[in-house]
């Protein structure tokens, strides 16, 4: 068994383009997959733990992702995988979910992007400018050519340091907006990485036609449910105990539009939301694709197992 922490991750340099690569394969084998409900237990109002299995026969591997989150705790979100090989139940790797948690739910958002913006999108707006939103701009620059226009929502100097972030990257043209009406007012893309909401962010008409709106921790859009066009989610269960699910205009999984069972946008004017959000198949698959990284490189960490059938 090996442990895989969250340096030996990120020293690996995954390059977002290949994050995306990953989502997309894993997506695609979604339906030959074993993906059950994850459990949610919420704690306190903004404090939740997460269980997320997975199983991944095409890779020989299973695993289950815990993550929770706790407002005071620096990250707030937190995670650990757990992997294991499926043809003899062998304890692979324990490994830090951090970084593989932020870039494939960034990956994922980027990719819904990619697919179900309109062919004249150039604002793009992002609220929640945490690891998340920053994972999600680095995967829309490796699908994306051409310049991007960046609106950022001001909160706490969040926006500076994101500015700073990305300096280096002379296409991306930055504007800072005060409020969250006038940051979707105009833009193509809405982006929402904020993870507490308690109510809905914007109303009905600051959402232009044509618009795509992303809302990685599903919070805030909840009136988008009633009147958008098309309504994208990377597994129905993320979204049948909303509200207004039953109301949805016309609702598919995102996996679809991949396999060419669903032509997705069908019009520059239909208003769009993807609450595609990653799924524990990504977590497992990017798990996966770790481990056979760094397997080589680390030690085992050895353990005396149980070898008797009975010890009672």
């Amino acid at each position: 068994m090996k442990i895989i922490d969250f340096e030996t991750i990120r020293n690996l340099s995954i390059s977002p383009a290949d994050c995306v690569k990953w989502v997309e394969t894993a997506l695609r084998m979604k339906y030959d997959s074993c993906l059950p409900h994850k459990i949610s237990m919420t704690i306190e109002p903004d404090v939740f733990f997460n269980t997320m299995p997975s199983y991944l026969p095409s890779c020989g591997r299973f695993g289950v992702k815990v993550v929770s989150r706790f407002p005071k705790r620096k990250p707030a979100l937190v995670s650990d995988i757990l992997l294991y090989d499926a043809t003899n139940g062998d304890f692979l790797a324990l490994m830090d979910g951090s970084w593989i948690t932020a870039m494939r739910t960034g990956a994922v958002a980027a990719l819904s992007i990619q697919y179900l913006r309109t062919s004249s999108a150039r604002e793009y707006a992002f609220m929640g400018l945490g690891n998340t939103a920053r994972a999600t701009l680095l995967c829309l620059m490796a699908v994306l050519e051409g310049p991007l226009n960046i609106r950022l929502l001001s909160y706490k100097g969040q926006e500076l340091e994101f500015m700073k972030r990305f300096k280096e990257y002379s296409r991306l043209n930055f504007s800072i907006f005060e409020n969250v009406e006038d940051l979707i007012t105009g833009a193509d893309v809405v982006v929402s990485c904020v993870t507490v909401a308690h109510g809905q962010f914007a109303s009905d008409t600051c959402f232009k036609p044509g618009v795509l709106v992303v809302p990685v921790h599903t919070r805030g859009f909840q009136n988008c449910d009633l009147f958008f066009d098309q309504v994208f989610a990377d597994d129905v269960a993320h979204v049948e105990g909303f509200k207004y699910f039953n109301q949805f205009k016309q609702f598919d999984e995102f996996a679809r539009i991949l396999l060419k069972q669903n032509p997705g946008r069908t019009s520059d004017q239909e208003r769009i939301l993807a609450y595609n959000i990653g799924i524990a198949l990504h977590d497992i698959y990017f798990a996966s694709q770790v481990y056979d990284k760094v397997k080589d490189s680390l030690p085992d960490i050895s353990s005396d197992k149980l070898s008797e059938k009975f010890w009672v």
